[in-house]
């Protein structure tokens, strides 16, 4: 498998598996803290929302300059006051998993473009 040169821009797609009944309240605090956080920190949103194929599931879609920068951004961030004295505990006692996968967006763009 041939993987991207580190210093190439990335596209991170992260899976979160909601608690029973719970979607609508992750939700709306997705939108109202959690992002309004992750903009004043320069993440760059490509999408979020609802996953189409159970109750339970949201995704977000994220950019990055490189995978260096994803783990900095990261890093920053969730061990900021801003994260971890904000929306971050109501989050997790939301959440049941998260998963993450991170491709080039040389391939995110192939992907798009093929639909």
């Amino acid at each position: 498998m041939h993987l991207p040169a580190a210093s190439r821009e990335v596209i991170e797609i992260l899976t979160i598996e909601i608690k029973p009944g719970k979607r609508a309240e992750f939700a709306d605090l997705y939108v109202t803290k959690a992002l309004p956080l992750l903009r004043k920190w320069n993440f760059e949103i490509v999408a979020h929302g609802p996953s189409l194929h159970d109750e339970n599931s949201y995704y977000v879609v994220r950019s990055f300059k490189s995978l260096e920068d994803r783990q900095t951004s990261e890093d920053t961030y969730y061990s900021s006051s801003d994260w971890t004295e904000g929306p971050r505990t109501a989050i997790l006692a939301l959440a049941e998993h998260f998963a993450y996968a991170v491709v080039s967006a040389e391939k995110w763009k192939e992907m798009s473009t093929a639909l």
